[in-house]
This record gives C-alpha cells, structure tokens and sequence, in this order.
C-alpha cells in the first residue's frame, strides 16, 4: 500500500469527524446520508483499506466473503456489532472495533427520559396538547405513576447499565441488577445483585434492558418473562429490539399486566413498530440513545483512534474481532 490508507465513511458524520477523516486518510465520504444497499455497501468496499460503518450497514458472513483481502479493518460507529458477522470477519483475518465508553452517559440519559416519560404518560400528554384535546383537567386527569423509592431493576449491568444505576438513585430509587457474576463492591455501589434474570425481572418496578444482543439474549423478555413482572411495572428498552418479542409486550400493554413501556429501539429499524405506536401508554424514540453531538463527535474520534492504530502498527483498543 503506498500513500494515504483509503477509508469508506458509510454515513454522514460530525463535521469534526469528516474532516479529521479527510485530513489523515483518503476518504470516500457519503454526503446524502443515503443508506448504502447489500450491492452497493460490497462495491464500495472493494477499493479501500478500511471502513468505518454503523448498525445501518450489515457485514453478515456473505457480505465478508465478498470483501476485497486489502480490506484490514471495520472500525463500527457503534458499542454494539451485532450487525457484523464476527466468526467470518476472524475468519478473514478482518480486525473488528468498536466504540464503548463514549456513549454510556447519553443512553443512560434517555433510558431515564424513557422510563420518565413511561410512568407520566409523556407521549399521551404530549398528543393531547399538539392535538386540542386538552379540554379539561381533575385530580383524577392523566395520573401516572411515580418512581422515586420503586425498584429499578437492570438486565445488564455493563458501562451503560452501571451509569443509568447511578441516575436512577437521584430519583431514590433501589437498583438491583443481573449479570452472570456480581460486580466488586466498589463497582455495584449497594446494587442488589440476582443470580437469574427471572429473579431480576421479578423484582423490578422498572425493567431497563442494557444487554447486547446475542445469540443467548434474542428474545430473553418474552411472554413468560414479562408475566414475571409485577403488576403495573415498566419496561424500558434502549439497547436493542431483538431482545423484545414485541407482540408479547403489546399484549402486556393491552391487558394492564404493564403500566408502560418507555423504547428506544425495536425489532424493525427504521420504523418501529405500529402495534406498539397505536397504543396510548407506550413512550417512543426513534433509536436516537447516543444522539447528542458530544457523544457523536467522541464515537467519530474513537473509531478514528482505532483506525490509526491499526494503520500504525498498534493494536486497537477496543478490538472485538
């Protein structure tokens, strides 16, 4: 390889970002912002040395056969990579990173606006005031209900997990988590931990999903699991869809075993879900979890710290494959 390394950018990102890009790499950029098709996304790929993609962009096993041998490394937009194969990439020799850390406090952020807006029925107010249906009010006009001291249980308690705990406790609320082992006692903070996720979903007044999707997690909040649930309880979801059977948690909804659901992702991206959109006590965002420009300026720099590294001989610091 002589001169610069040549580098696909997927998507439109932060200013910053495009331009440090542009100024260390030769870089192809997308200034449409267009989603690239499964044809186009290969055949862009076939002349660069790297790629620097989102979850918009699927590298399945088919995909990563087709990648050209120069290709060294894709350096994901993104803490999550269950949109790239990572056996086949291994299996190309093809390194994979990611971009942890630099996104913890803004989805922990909107995991709380989730859970808010779920228990004071935020998108029905909402509705009712853009529409004119505020006609009235009484005392017994849009009661929701409150979190402060309610049990806020946590399905995953990695960097994001262990950031909404600390938010949750400004609202005097009692954090229970579930992972495979408990964390240090420093780490865990007073957090109760569940050896199940039965255990866990059990307990928790509100449910906050903060796990990966895998092949073990696919699914893991279903029609048995939501029954686990108390009463009037909420489930919040920012991580992502696939870990919901999003027909169960609507008929959760429909029958009051669930208060509300506050999501920010679902099984269908882009555009949700319109079972679940039809319903009054569902509050719902449009996967924006990261969506703040610091966080999308230091995910841009941190993909672009992986590249260098790679390119300078180093090992990536947040190399996953």
């Amino acid at each position: 390889m002589t001169g610069r390394p040549r580098l696909l950018v997927t998507r439109r990102l932060s200013p910053e970002v495009e331009a440090r890009a542009g100024r260390d790499y030769d870089a192809v950029f997308n200034p449409a912002d267009r989603v690239l098709t499964r044809e186009e996304l290969v055949a862009a790929c076939q002349d660069v040395d790297a790629v620097l993609p989102c979850h918009s962009e699927r590298f399945d096993a088919d995909v990563i056969a087709a990648l050209p041998d120069r290709l060294r490394l894709i350096a994901n937009h993104s803490v999550g990579v269950d949109h790239v194969d990572l056996v086949a990439a291994r299996a190309r020799g093809i390194v994979v990173t990611n971009t942890p850390d630099v996104l913890s406090d803004a989805t922990a952020e909107i995991a709380i606006l989730c859970m808010l807006g779920a228990a004071r029925r935020g998108a029905e107010g909402d509705r009712l005031v853009r529409e004119g249906r505020w006609t009235t009010w009484s005392p017994s006009f849009m009661v929701g209900t409150q979190v402060t001291g309610k049990r806020f249980g946590i399905l995953g308690m990695g960097r994001v997990g262990r950031v909404a705990a600390a938010r949750a406790r400004g609202f005097g609320m009692e954090i229970h988590y579930h992972n495979r082992r408990p964390l240090p006692q420093d780490a865990a903070q007073g957090a109760i931990w569940h050896d199940t996720p039965e255990s866990l979903i059990a307990a928790s007044d509100v449910l906050s999903l903060h796990c990966p999707a895998t092949p073990e997690t696919v699914g893991i909040i279903n029609a048995a699991r939501i029954a686990l649930m108390p009463r009037g309880a909420i489930l919040v979801n920012t991580a992502r869809g696939a870990l919901v059977d999003e027909d169960a948690l609507v008929a959760a909804l429909q029958d009051g075993h669930l208060f509300a659901a506050g999501l920010d992702v679902f099984r269908t991206e882009p555009g949700g879900n319109p079972a679940l959109a039809a319903l009054d006590n569902v509050f719902l965002l449009p996967h924006v979890g990261s969506a703040t420009f610091e966080t999308r300026i230091a995910m841009g720099y941190r993909a672009l710290d992986n590249i260098d590294a790679l390119f300078a001989g180093r090992e990536p610091a947040d190399r996953v494959a």
